[in-house]
């Protein structure tokens, strides 16, 4: 039973920003099923914490890392058998709220010594220094949070083979010279070769330059970071390591996104019965004050900000609202800048404020929700007739593949996952559409695809047909899981190689 250790800063439900932590949590008990000894590696935020006092967590090991006094403790994820472990260290991780900014949505001055010292930690357990009767044969890291741990296995002759995933690359961990001198980083480290990235530090890097394989989630997003558009000043780096690097889609927990058994939704329904969907519809326009017709309800769920194609949503608004459409708006609650990223907080609330204006014009027709609630998420993408996703950039999506679970057919920019995973109805190549596509990014381009979508609507036959089309697809880990597998395999194999040569 090949052992991996699955290093990452956020996993679902114990602490969620974003898409990482349904990964987090769905992927290493996808890739359990399948044989695999994975145990999960996350910081000791306040939620983890209280999970170790609830469930009675095994105190592990006590280590003194950068003369900090760091405990390991051992627990399950919640509802899975997998194997938890939970750095714990006061000074640096025992915070309330977001994981990587203050109330104010300002990043931790010390995100860089934290995120240093989890990944030492890490290293440690994988080479076997933390004194635990457990080392992994594989290192699999999560975006920049977890990017120094490849760096201090490197010279290790016999250390666990290493995979870096790139979740989202405008993420990058970016921190000032000052920094990369204050943390001890070896000075031959500073090259734009290495971890110097445009005069500053790039935690990412670490995981680029230095892992043993890097993977993306998804087939698209894979080449369109090798290329300018897309590659946020790393892409000529990713072109020299492509053989190295693949594209492997995220799935979703279909368990817990089944219309079928949904504990949030009023009514359940499926693929072969979905009559309940419009009961669905109408119990929540009645929950969120819009009108009670039969006129299309649109849904948007995820972060208000620009590379969500906010903007272009704002420009189309009026014009659906003119033609009796509604829409239904749930805020990621990602509302604060992650370090590193090219969003900021007060682009987000500009963009809270004109929603909110526009709610107060279209009363009946705009519902916005700013703080994120799960069963709320549900229950709009159960209820709702298509999901708006105008992305500018994608790298895998997960609302479009929770809304062709629940037939909420899909309107998106074709970018990254969106292109991989949603088919055009228009398109005569398309051996199973499930949605509607634009590629030209702008918002003209957009409300010509969701006027499409409109006159597709208008036919009831057709329509369900879309709707099947979507209800029956495969958006499992199942497949994922399976070449996540055959690539540490692979690794595995060749590491081995090189060590007998």
């Amino acid at each position: 039973m090949t052992r991996v250790l699955f290093v990452t800063s956020e996993v679902h439900p114990l602490v969620r920003t974003g898409g990482l932590a349904d990964v987090s949590a769905s992927l290493p008990e996808a890739l359990g099923h399948i044989g695999y000894d994975i145990n999960i590696l996350l910081p000791g935020y306040p939620e983890a914490l209280k999970l170790t006092r609830d469930t009675g967590a095994l105190h592990k090991a006590r280590l003194w890392v950068d003369s900090y006094d760091v405990n390991l403790w051992q627990t399950r994820l919640p509802g899975t058998a997998v194997t938890l472990w939970v750095v714990d260290c006061a000074q640096l991780f025992g915070r309330s709220g977001n994981p990587y900014t203050n109330s104010k949505g300002q990043p931790w001055k010390d995100n860089a010594r934290r995120f240093q010292l989890f990944a030492k930690v890490g290293a440690k357990i994988a080479l076997g220094k933390a004194g635990l009767s457990w080392t992994p044969e594989l290192v699999h890291c999560n975006d920049w949070q977890s990017a120094l741990l490849p760096i201090y296995l490197e010279l290790i002759p016999d250390r666990p083979s290493t995979v870096f995933t790139i979740h989202n690359l405008a993420s990058q961990g970016l921190f000032p010279r000052d920094t990369f001198r204050n943390l001890g980083l070896p000075e031959h480290l500073w090259s734009y070769d290495l971890l110097e990235f445009k005069g500053q530090l790039a935690f990412i890097k670490g995981g680029l330059v230095f892992s043993d394989r890097i993977t993306t989630v998804s087939p698209a997003y894979a080449e369109e970071i090798q290329h300018p558009e897309f590659g946020c000043g790393l892409e000529n780096l990713l072109h020299q390591r492509r053989h190295e690097l693949a594209g492997i889609l995220n799935g979703i927990d279909t368990r817990t996104w089944n219309p079928e058994n949904d504990p949030h939704i009023p009514h359940h329904f499926g693929s072969e019965d979905i009559k309940s969907k419009r009961l669905c519809r109408f119990q929540l326009q009645r929950d969120l004050g819009l009108e009670q017709t039969e006129s299309p309800l649109f849904c948007f769920v995820g972060r208000l900000v620009e590379r969500k194609g906010l903007d272009w949503l704002l420009d189309i608004l009026p014009a659906l609202f003119r033609r009796g459409c509604k829409l239904a708006l749930l805020g990621d609650e990602s509302s604060h800048r992650e370090p590193g990223t090219q969003e900021s907080g007060s682009e987000e609330r500009k963009y809270e404020g004109e929603l909110a204006k526009l709610a107060r014009q279209w009363p009946l027709r705009l519902s916005v929700t700013f703080e994120y609630d799960e069963g709320l998420a549900h229950r709009i993408t159960a209820g709702s007739d298509m999901l708006l996703m105008p992305s500018r950039f994608e790298p895998c999506g997960l609302n479009q593949l929770y809304s062709l679970r629940y037939g909420t057919v899909p309107i998106v920019h074709q970018v990254g996952g969106l292109r991989d995973t949603v088919f055009d109805a228009s398109d005569s190549s398309s051996k199973r559409p499930n949605g509607f596509c634009f590629d030209i990014p702008d918002a003209s381009a957009f409300l010509a695809t969701i006027e499409r979508a409109l006159r597709f609507y208008e036919n009831r036959r057709a329509w369900r047909r879309l709707q099947e089309n979507a209800m029956t697809g495969d958006y499992s880990w199942n497949h994922s899981a399976r070449l996540y597998s055959d690539l540490y395999q692979n690794i595995l194999a060749e590491r081995q190689h090189a060590i007998w040569d």
